[in-house]
């Protein structure tokens, strides 16, 4: 599998190659200036910062209680959403900076993407409810994947809504009557079980926005964190620019822990009523890989 074929597997499945460990990674450039937007689309675009002119004190209000947090957390309501990232991503064996990567969304159905890098597409993929396709146009090939099978596979539980959650810094898991809910510094913490699977949101405050998320397996203890970063206004939302992953979990094949990082730097994001399309063809000359 090429290095870009890895990017946007680890995208689509939150995995690295068997041998990814720790590393620290710098964060990626700013946004690029964004087009103005089209007659039937909402764009994200970045305002100057201000200087106020006069001192303003802000009361913080009063804590929220149980049901009322869980009534109020902010997410992102769409139909189609699209995106221009840059992807970085490390591993002892692969150093990708800064590739670029298109995202289409229909919510809750499908996942779109494609990796590009210097201007040529390298890989495309369709994520569904079901099943994940990715096609390596460098060599040809294309491979399906399932859910289970992966889970199976990388001793994780993963699922489509955690993609979409990924992507759009939603809830990963629908609302319902919460284990547990807490007060925990400057968060409301929002426990939630799916399985083996315990789900932890960390909801800001003030914003009721998701800013981080910890998924922990069990009995496994393999861990998932996505920490949500640089809001920026996008009509009546608020949409978290830099997604940061990071994955801790035991391989199956050799009993050792290991860590692998992918952070997202979106610099253009659309929210739009009609269907920006999602071509996905496998050309009959590819070969699939087993």
């Amino acid at each position: 599998m090429n290095k870009y074929l890895c990017v946007i597997g680890l995208l689509l499945t939150f995995l690295g190659s068997e041998g990814c460990r720790r590393h620290h990674m710098s964060h990626s450039a700013g946004p690029t200036v964004v087009p103005a937007p089209t007659s039937d689309s909402t764009i994200a675009i970045r305002p100057k910062p201000s200087v106020p002119t006069d001192t303003v004190t802000i009361v913080r209000p009063a804590r929220p209680g149980i049901e009322e947090a869980r009534a109020n957390v902010a997410e992102i309501d769409f139909r189609y959403l699209t995106a221009k990232s840059k992807i970085s991503f490390k591993s002892p064996s692969q150093d990708i900076d800064n590739a670029n990567v298109n995202i289409r969304v229909r919510k809750d159905s499908l996942i779109w993407l494609s990796v590009s890098k210097l201007g040529i597409e390298a890989v495309r993929g369709l994520i569904t409810h079901d099943s994940i396709t990715i096609i390596d146009k460098i060599h040809r090939e294309y491979s399906v994947y399932d859910f289970p099978t992966l889970s199976k596979q990388f001793n994780f539980q993963m699922n489509f809504q955690l993609l979409q959650a990924l992507i759009v810094g939603n809830l990963p898991l629908p609302k319902r009557p919460a284990q547990k809910i807490k007060n925990e510094r400057d968060y409301l913490l929002l426990r939630q079980s799916e399985g083996k699977v315990l789900v932890e949101n960390y909801i800001g405050e003030q914003d009721r926005k998701l800013k981080k998320l910890m998924v922990t397996e069990q009995p496994t203890k393999n861990t998932l964190r996505l920490d949500y970063d640089d809001f920026t206004s996008l009509n009546n939302f608020l949409f978290p620019y830099t997604s940061l992953v990071t994955l801790d979990y035991q391989s199956k094949t050799d009993g050792q822990f290991y860590q692998t990082l992918l952070r997202i730097k979106y610099n253009k994001v659309e929210l739009v009523e009609k269907s920006p399309e999602f071509p996905f063809n496998i050309p009959a000359n590819y070969q699939r890989r087993p």
